[in-house]
Order: structure tokens, then C-alpha cells, then sequence
């Protein structure tokens, strides 16, 4: 045997999930989830350990070294337990079931890696917990000892784990059933709530919400920011919710979780000041806060924001879409074995590439001045001095020290470029796709960029050809393989992708795209009794629930998105069932969203434009001149319009957007509140004059 061939392999080596291979040669005899190792469980009567994490986890490398790569627990693992590895971004379904049972039975929120043991029939957890050191220390039992203790509890507590499961599976059950015994007002008051409870927890010194660790939630303040929009067409500015949402995103952007030198957001920040992260990039972060600073830049017009929004569509174009047109899942956090080694400098390796005056202001600006912000002496750059002050210090014209700064950035990051990289999880998951077509798609055509526009479109065109089989979608994509089922979030997210891209440009097709992906909504997720979606759809394979998520977490809820999409669409093409399923199911989430307001930011904004629908705008004419009325639509901070130009010799589905026709005039325009809708406008002057 040759020094470099592993000594084991167990059957994750034929997945495509580079998780899941990342296990493939540890000791543990891992198998994925699927109807082989939930057999052998049953036939031998041995629990299941359920380990769920996903690439760019942190704790889960470590555990993995420590416990999982470690001979002797393998042993104990093998012996005791049929031991399953999931991907969590592959398998969102099995992640939201078991999290959401993490919850009930320890009382407090879990995370990664999540580490369940499962009854070996019913796929049941009576245990759980996340990370678990080999050793003791973090007030926890070595992993060992759990392994033993657990297996002795199941052998000799049967009773009690079945008693306590029917219990954790009415409380699963329950979450499902209606929330609303009768009539639901849906108001207003519910977007006011959720203003003031997320300026009650809004940090006024460093922004963001809560203390550490600090996560960026763009959906909370997206929805500050269309409270702040919203106020301004009513006279009565909310300049609290203003300051809230526009001072945490220039701290986000000026901290240690925006990287400095090569762009794109990591995951959260350790500490509360934005200062060190966790270095982990994803996908389903920069895509919401690539719209977000576009839509800040659109209210404001602050440099800043528009700079970060470019720079961010540049890194995801750079870094994050493959050849074939899909985006990258991750980034790792860790490289060389080291969490956030890549990003790292001290003064002499900085010293060492720069020029003195290039040097000098790099220093007073990334604070090497002062005190090492990580271990080992070396600093992770964050925006200490800004340039106004920085040219005031180094007694230099601004526009020289810009000129300075931006040199000593490239050089920087070319040097960087030269290290180990960390690692790239290169599947193209359906639902954060969607998320970075709808980023990259609204800043293209806010920000001018139509290269932007351009990947976009390589994105969706790409899902279209490799994840749209059969009529339907499926969930992920890597090495040649598309598979698994897509969820509710596959569907809902795609739509707003789509939706947002047909406003940069029409094409034919795309439009009918959207229409079939929501007419699956409601085929095959609906619940017609009660209300809302279901995350699986009717033929899923059947697990111990079927979630219907209601709260946002990484990704916005599917339920909200799904409404808004469907309120858009329902109102664009006449359609009222979909306009009947999204009020059904705000009506069924009210009482939940009630109950914690900040957690449900996408049904809030759904419930925003049922109270007040979008204004639709449809553009008909000679393509030459469409350009033109469809810039001057785009002009300010609007969140509820939606524009489409569509040539006159476009493809359009049957239906009420066919009526909308292009008369003699070079464009017509037809505006439409809800179901209420002007004569048409053949004059540019006429529409601004509405507009206005």
C-alpha cells in the first residue's frame, strides 16, 4: 500500500457533496441518508447517529478531526450505531426537522455540527446535542463517554425514549396545524411591531442587533429600510429606522466581516464591533446583502454603498460563478488547517509589498498602528480611519490618498492570491442561486452593470438546463449530477430571481418559466386546508414531519417569498388563485408572526404589499425607445414597483399581460395599483408626471 493511499473508505466516496467526501476516508463507517442505512438500522435494532454540517463549518472540521478521524471512536461509532452524515445544504429538509427537534427537547436554539441520536425503527431523536469534544472541557463529556452513555440509555430505557418521543412528535405535529382557531385581521400594526422590536434590540453604537456574536440579518433591515421608504410617501420621515438600517450597514461595511481587500461578507461576526468574523463566505448571505446595499445606494446615494455593492457582483463574478453559469455554494473558513489564515497580515509582510507613502496610509487606515486584533500578532483589516480623516492626518489631498489606498489594495491582494486558498464547496445549490440572480440581477440595473445582468442570466439559464427535469425542480448540482428533490425554498427563491431579472430586460420565456415553477407552488406544496406551504412537496419521501416554515434563519422564510412572488404575479397576469393562496396563508402565519415579528421579516414585507400592492408597470413599444421609460421608472428607492419593458414583437403568455399592447405611440405604458389600473400613457412627460 502506498504512503498516500487512505487507510479506510466507506460508502461517502460515491457522493457528490464535497461534505459528505470530506469523510469519505475517515474510520467511522458513514453512510448518507437513504433507504439502505435506515434498513440496517431497523434490522439491527442498533440507534442511529445523525451527524449534520456542511463544508465551510468550522466546529464541524474540528470535530471531525478530533473525534472522527480518531481510531478508537470510530470503533466505538461502528459498534453502537449506524452512523449517517448529511449535508445540511443538500438536505435543508432533514436539517429543519431535527434542529426544530434540537429545539424541543433541550429548550435552546442548535447549530452545527448537529450531532442526533435516532431511534433505529421511527427515525426519531431522543438525544441530541452539537459540537462535543473528544476530551473534556466546555463544561461537556468527552465524545466517548456520550457515545456509551447514549447506547446504554437505549438499551435500557425503551419505555421512557417511546413515551418521550410521542410526546416531541405531537409537539413537531403541531407546529404544522393552523395557528388561527378563527378570522385573522391582517393590518398594519404587525409592521409597526416588528420596527419596534427591532429597534429595541438595535446596537445605537456599533449598529447591527443584539450583542456577539453579531449576524448581518439583512431581511431585518431590509425591512427597515422599506419602513423608512414607506414613511417618506406619508410626510412623516422615520428617521429612527433610517439610522438604524443605513448605520449597520456602513459599519458592516467598513468591519472585519466585509473583506477589505478581496470583497463579499462572511458569514457573522465574532465579536460585537464587526471587527473579527467568522470567515466562512456563503452564498446565501451576499446575495441579500449585494440587493441590500443597491437598494441603500438607491435611498441614499452614498459612495460607499455603491462601492460595496459593485465590489460584491464583482467578487461573486470572480470567485463564486462556474464556467458552466451556476454559482458556488461557499467558501471554507479555514485554510492550512487555521480559521481565517488566508485573510491575515502583520505590518513587516505588508511593509514588505508597498511603497512608504502607499505603507503609511495603509497603516493609520486598517489600524497596524495600533494593538493585533487576532492571535498570534497579526491583524484582520477592518476600516479604522476613513479617508477624510486620513488625508487630514498624512496632510495629503484626499484624491492622493484614495489613489494610495487603492494601489496598496491590489498589491495586497494580488499577495494574498499567492497563498493557500481555502476551500471552495463548488455544488450550485437551486434555492441560493436564486438569491444571487435576484442580487445580481437589481444591482445590474440600478448599478448600470450589465455584466452583472449578463451573469445572472448565465445562472438561471444554467439551472433551466441542468436542474428543471421532468417538470420539476431538483435541489442541487456537482461533478455533472443534478438530484434531489427541490424544496419550497428551490421554488420561491428561483421565482424572485426570475421575477427581478425580467426587470433588467424581457426574454421570451423566462415569464412562463416563473408562471409553471408557481403553478407547482401550489400543486404540489399547498396546504389547501389550512394555509401556507409545505417545505417538501406531496411526494416527498415521507419523514417523521412536514415542515412549514414560517421564520426566517440563513435563508428567508420559503412562506414569505412565496407570497411575494405570488402577489406579484397574481396581480401581473390576472391570476387569482395565486392571489388567494397568498392571502390564505398570511392569514394562517399571523398569529405566529405575531408572537416573534422580528424572526418572520419576509412574511412582514409579503403582508406590506397584500395591504399595499405593487405598482405594476408594464412598458410596451419599439425596444429603442423602452430604455429610456424604463430608466426613468427606476430613478428612486421604490421596493413596491415593479417594471417590466417588453418589446412589441415579444412572446407573452395568454392572459391579461397580452392585453397589454403597444399602441402607435413609440411606448405605452400601463400602470396598475392591485386591480386598479390608469388608461394607458403614451408620453414620457405623462408618466413622470404619475410617477412623481
Amino acid at each position: 500500500m502506498s504512503q498516500t493511499e487512505p487507510h479506510y473508505t466507506n460508502p461517502l466516496i460515491h457522493e457528490t457533496s464535497p461534505y459528505l467526501r470530506q469523510h469519505a476516508h475517515n474510520p467511522v463507517d458513514w453512510q448518507s441518508w437513504g433507504e439502505a442505512a435506515l434498513e440496517q438500522a431497523r434490522r439491527e435494532g442498533k440507534p442511529i447517529l445523525l451527524s449534520i454540517g456542511y463544508s465551510a463549518c468550522h466546529w464541524c472540521h474540528v470535530m471531525a478531526h478530533e473525534s472522527f478521524e480518531d481510531e478508537a471512536t470510530a470503533r466505538l461509532m461502528n459498534a453502537l450505531f449506524i452512523n449517517i452524515k448529511v449535508d445540511r445544504e443538500e438536505r435543508p429538509d432533514l436539517d429543519k426537522i431535527y434542529q426544530t427537534a434540537f429545539q424541543l427537547l433541550h429548550r435552546r436554539s442548535g447549530g452545527w455540527p448537529l450531532t442526533m441520536f435516532l431511534t433505529h425503527d421511527d427515525q426519531l431523536p431522543f438525544v441530541g446535542g452539537t459540537y462535543f469534544p473528544n476530551t473534556p472541557r466546555y463544561g461537556m463529556p468527552a465524545f466517548r463517554e456520550i457515545l456509551q452513555r447514549v447506547s446504554d440509555h437505549y438499551r435500557q430505557h425503551q419505555s421512557e425514549i417511546r413515551q418521550q418521543n410521542q410526546a416531541l412528535l405531537e409537539a413537531l405535529n403541531a407546529e404544522m396545524t393552523a395557528p388561527a382557531s378563527g378570522p385573522v385581521e391582517l393590518t398594519a400594526a404587525l409592521l409597526q411591531q416588528v420596527r419596534d422590536h427591532l429597534l429595541h434590540s438595535f446596537d445605537p453604537v456599533r449598529g447591527g442587533f443584539g450583542g456577539a456574536p453579531k449576524f448581518p440579518h439583512p431581511t431585518g433591515l431590509e425591512r427597515l429600510l422599506r419602513h423608512w421608504a414607506a414613511s417618506l410617501q406619508r410626510g412623516n420621515p422615520d428617521h429612527e429606522a433610517e439610522h438604524a438600517a443605513l448605520f449597520t450597514l456602513r459599519n458592516m461595511a467598513l468591519g472585519g466581516l466585509y473583506d477589505q481587500l478581496g470583497s463579499g461578507f462572511c458569514r457573522y461576526s465574532v465579536d460585537a464591533e464587526w471587527q473579527i468574523p467568522h470567515f466562512e463566505k456563503m452564498l446565501y448571505d451576499n446575495g441579500p446583502l449585494l440587493a441590500l446595499y443597491t437598494q441603500a445606494w438607491q435611498a441614499t446615494g452614498a459612495p460607499l454603498f455603491r462601492a460595496i455593492a459593485e465590489q460584491t457582483g464583482d467578487w461573486a463574478l470572480r470567485e463564486m460563478q462556474a464556467p458552466t453559469g451556476g454559482y458556488y455554494a461557499t467558501w471554507d473558513a479555514d485554510s492550512e488547517g487555521e480559521e481565517g489564515w488566508f485573510y491575515l497580515w502583520t505590518p513587516d509582510q505588508v511593509r514588505a509589498l508597498l511603497d512608504a507613502d502607499e505603507y503609511a496610509a495603509v497603516t493609520i487606515h486598517y489600524g497596524l498602528d495600533q494593538l493585533p486584533n487576532f492571535e498570534n500578532h497579526a491583524w484582520h483589516l477592518r476600516v479604522v480611519v476613513e479617508l477624510p480623516e486620513l488625508a487630514q492626518q498624512l496632510n495629503a489631498d484626499p484624491e492622493q490618498v484614495s489613489a494610495r489606498l487603492a494601489s496598496a489594495r491590489s498589491k495586497l491582494f494580488a499577495a494574498r492570491s499567492q497563498r493557500v486558498w481555502p476551500g471552495r464547496d463548488e455544488k450550485i445549490l437551486t434555492a441560493w442561486n436564486g438569491l444571487m440572480i435576484r442580487g445580481m440581477a437589481l444591482a445590474g440595473r440600478h448599478l448600470g452593470r450589465a455584466d452583472f445582468v449578463a451573469s445572472a442570466e448565465r445562472a438561471l439559464d444554467f439551472i433551466r438546463a441542468q436542474l428543471w427535469r421532468d417538470g420539476r425542480l431538483l435541489a442541487t448540482h456537482k461533478d455533472g449530477q443534478s438530484r434531489l428533490n427541490g424544496t419550497l425554498d428551490d421554488y420561491a427563491l428561483l421565482i424572485d430571481g426570475i421575477v427581478e431579472l425580467l426587470q433588467c430586460r424581457w426574454r421570451d420565456g423566462d415569464l412562463d418559466f416563473a408562471l409553471t415553477l408557481a403553478d407547482a407552488l401550489l400543486e404540489r406544496f399547498a396546504d389547501q386546508e389550512n394555509g401556507g406551504f409545505y417545505f417538501t412537496a406531496s411526494d416527498h419521501e415521507r419523514l417523521i414531519q412536514r415542515p412549514k416554515p414560517v421564520h426566517d434563519d440563513a435563508l428567508p422564510s420559503g412562506n414569505g417569498i412565496a407570497v411575494q412572488v405570488l402577489l406579484k404575479l397574481g396581480h401581473l397576469v390576472g391570476r387569482l388563485d395565486y392571489l388567494d393562496a397568498a392571502e390564505r396563508t398570511l392569514r394562517w402565519a399571523a398569529p405566529t408572526v405575531g408572537q416573534i415579528p422580528t424572526a418572520c421579516n419576509a412574511l412582514l414585507t409579503a403582508l406590506e404589499e397584500w395591504l399595499k400592492p405593487a405598482t405594476i408597470i408594464v412598458l410596451r413599444g419599439d425596444p429603442a425607445a423602452l430604455p429610456e421609460w424604463q430608466a426613468r421608472c427606476a430613478t428612486s428607492y421604490t421596493p413596491r414597483r415593479l417594471t417590466l419593458a417588453i418589446p412589441v414583437d415579444a412572446v407573452l403568455p395568454a392572459g391579461l399581460l397580452a392585453e397589454r399592447r403597444a399602441g402607435p405611440a413609440s411606448v405605452t405604458a400601463y400602470l396598475c395599483l392591485g386591480t386598479q389600473c390608469l388608461a394607458p400613457i403614451t408620453t414620457l412627460a405623462d408618466l413622470e408626471r404619475v410617477l412623481d
